[in-house]
């Protein structure tokens, strides 16, 4: 048993990746401005900027593509779904070519997982990134010896805010999901710790969709993991 913060008895943490861990926003906008330039007109001469894949981020990759392809002007003189495959199959590959080269792990991660570790927490990274791309991450980062189990947003059936991957996370893990701390950045995190019974803490810098960050139903935020065990 582990209190952090002063308030959370735990014996397992999962964290999010995306927003929480690493700032992978340069690495999204290039991928996606590099998938539509494959596609033919009107996406073709359409480009995304960091603001606008700010708002988009968190659901997946697939939820990603699909509203980009819905934001091009003159895009409802075509059929996007027509589109997706291909888009999706570009945006793979772009994005497997760039992984972790335009990313940063933001201040305080680092810090605060060591914390985590010494106090012999168990720990999980649990992302709806896709996990051919989440694992390559984290280790191009010199994170994913922090991790115990390391879920991508296709291990399992449903991504979050859906509760099922924490609460198969916890299982993995072997711990009870009201002892199991749920770290992220967005509504995302917490709406699907909440349905899973897990206590959640929410990092400020993150994406969370463009919306303020501590309007979420959440049990605590901080600045910086790094905070982790300040009372």
């Amino acid at each position: 048993m582990t209190r952090i913060l002063g308030r959370f008895d735990v014996d397992a943490v999962i964290v999010d990746l995306d927003g929480t861990t690493i700032d992978t926003l340069d690495e999204f906008v290039l991928a996606i401005n590099a998938m539509l330039a494959d596609l033919p007109p009107p996406h073709r001469s359409f480009t995304v900027d960091r603001a606008t894949v700010a708002l988009l981020v968190g659901k997946g990759s697939e939820h990603l593509i699909s509203s980009v392809l819905r934001l091009a002007p003159g895009a409802a003189t075509t059929d996007p779904d027509a589109l997706y495959a291909a888009a999706w199959r570009s945006y793979q590959q772009h994005y497997l070519t760039i992984n972790g080269q335009y990313a940063t792990v933001y201040p305080g991660v680092v810090a605060g997982l060591q914390q985590l570790k010494r106090q012999g927490l168990k720990l999980a990274c649990l992302t709806n990134k896709p996990t051919a791309f989440a694992v390559p991450l984290l280790k191009a980062k010199g994170l994913d010896g922090f991790f115990d189990l390391s879920f991508g947003g296709d291990a399992f059936e449903r991504k979050k805010p859906d509760p099922l991957p924490l609460l198969k996370t916890c299982a993995a893990l072997g711990t009870a999901p009201q002892r199991t701390l749920m770290i992220g950045d967005s509504s995302n995190d917490a709406q699907a710790a909440r349905a899973a019974g897990c206590p959640v803490l929410l990092v400020t810098y993150g994406y969370n969709h463009g919306e303020p960050i501590r309007g979420v139903d959440a049990d605590a935020f901080v600045d910086s993991l790094a905070q982790l065990f300040e009372a």
